[in-house]
């Protein structure tokens, strides 16, 4: 099973998903949305599992400088998609795959829960 977490290194909360799964010897990849990038079909993938109202982070900085009108055109799947490829930092973060699940934030029971043994 590969693990890969999603997400920008100086996020707080991704920081605290990354030294939890170190703490719980759990092997990942970091995938840095910045640097690495993302794409369409990685996001689609995630909304396969993650409704476009989790995925999206409604209320951090970069949705609130997202004009009203643009907000207002996220009506489906591929206009959600559209909107985290030009500004990722709108996607909630961490994204965790491969777990056997699509999970989005970050909290330590929900972590447990996830790679219980």
């Amino acid at each position: 099973m590969t693990i890969t977490l999603y997400g920008i290194p100086n996020c707080d909360t991704v920081k605290k998903a990354r030294t939890w799964l170190e703490t719980n010897d759990i092997d990942y990849t970091f995938h840095d949305f910045k640097k690495n990038g993302i794409t369409a079909a990685l996001v689609a993938g995630w909304l396969q599992d993650v409704p476009r109202d989790t995925l999206i982070n409604r209320k951090g900085t970069t949705w609130r400088k997202i004009p009203d009108e643009q907000k207002a055109a996220i009506t489906d799947d591929a206009s959600a998609v559209a909107l985290m490829l030009e500004a990722p930092s709108v996607i909630k973060r961490p994204v965790l795959t491969g777990a056997g699940q699509t999970s989005v934030g970050f909290s330590a029971d929900a972590y447990q829960q996830i790679f219980k043994k």
